[in-house]
């Protein structure tokens, strides 16, 4: 069985990752939307059979600046309506979390690089179980709340809302599961201003991709495997 899975992207690097040889192995077709070039409309949205919503260095609320922003979360709020397997990480696990009704909010500090999960009770009851103490890439200075009704399932120090659930068709991460440690590089050139403005050192970052990295995409293939079981078990 063939199915599609569309990944909304807003910078070229920030891209499926990890989570792409995933889905082909399942027999999804994938494909990309690059929103801030090309249009986003609910009928868009509601076509695939999986939405991946990615991440990017815009925040939810910069509607006046970027006003594709706008129409992207009239199309998610579409599809979550519709109750579609939705899939948000950073910037997309905000959005999701917007067009569900939650607010999302500048903090006016960052976490940046490799850190612990802590996952929550419901977390380690859920498809994130293999995530709980693990270092992940952490990359973003915005926060959620939890909508309501939904799952908060991790937390960091400094960040308690990392993930939440909506049943087990809407997963948001506020971290970066679906990063490949091998293609580090590309983040730090592609973020080369916000990690200067920051004060985080590039070397840091990239000697913690190689010593974590590898941990993590285990980690995470086990994850995004879980997810994707009963997702792809769902009636199309």
């Amino acid at each position: 069985m063939t199915r599609d899975a569309l990944a909304i992207r807003h910078v070229p690097f920030e891209d499926l990752g990890l989570l792409e040889p995933l889905l082909n192995a399942r027999g999804y077709r994938t494909s990309y939307l690059d929103v801030p070039v090309e249009p986003v409309t609910p009928e868009a949205a509601l076509r695939p059979d999986l939405l991946v919503v990615l991440g990017g260095p815009v925040g939810v609320y910069e509607t006046e600046a970027y006003p594709f922003l706008r129409d992207e979360k009239v199309a998610i709020a579409a599809r979550l309506r519709a109750g579609l397997p939705t899939l948000g990480v950073c910037l997309g696990a905000q959005l999701v979390a917007a067009a569900l009704g939650a607010d999302v909010v500048a903090t006016g500090r960052k976490e940046i690089g490799y850190a612990p999960l802590t996952l929550t009770d419901e977390g380690r009851g859920s498809a994130l179980t293999s995530l709980d103490g693990v270092r992940v890439l952490h990359w973003h200075g915005d926060e959620f709340a939890v909508p309501a009704g939904a799952a908060r399932l991790a937390e960091t120090p400094g960040f308690p809302n990392q993930a939440f659930a909506v049943g087990s068709h809407i997963l948001g991460l506020q971290f970066h599961l679906e990063a490949d440690h091998t293609q580090i590089e590309r983040w730090l050139v592609g973020h080369a201003h916000e990690l200067a403005a920051a004060g985080v050192d590039p070397g840091r970052v990239r000697s913690d991709a190689a010593a974590y990295g590898p941990a993590l995409a285990d980690a995470a293939r086990r994850t995004f495997d879980a997810w994707l079981d009963p997702v792809w078990l769902a009636p199309v």
